[in-house]
């Protein structure tokens, strides 16, 4: 269980990542840079009980690697937003 902890370093939290889980059920975290979509994928449903759909990943320019993960329609990410203390 630890390492789905250093996994995931925090979830993103910006006007456009609120769009994202108001509109799309999609929530936005900070990521290890070497953690591929499988170990994101696995280390947000083992956390946080939800089914992931999708992991879209992107490496910034500021050379951190965020994950755009989509839920599942049977899980919100308002609700899982809000057990991270982002609303």
């Amino acid at each position: 269980m630890e390492r789905y902890y250093k996994i995931l370093k925090q979830p993103v939290v910006t006007e456009n990542t609120f769009d994202l889980i108001d509109e799309h059920n999609k929530i936005v975290f900070l990521v290890q840079r070497n953690a591929n979509k499988y170990q994101i994928r696995e280390a947000i449903e083992k956390i946080y009980n939800v089914k992931v759909v999708k992991v879209n990943t992107m490496i910034t320019t500021a050379g951190t690697k965020k994950a755009f993960v989509k839920l599942h329609s049977s899980d919100s990410a308002a609700e899982l937003a809000i057990k991270l203390g982002i609303f």
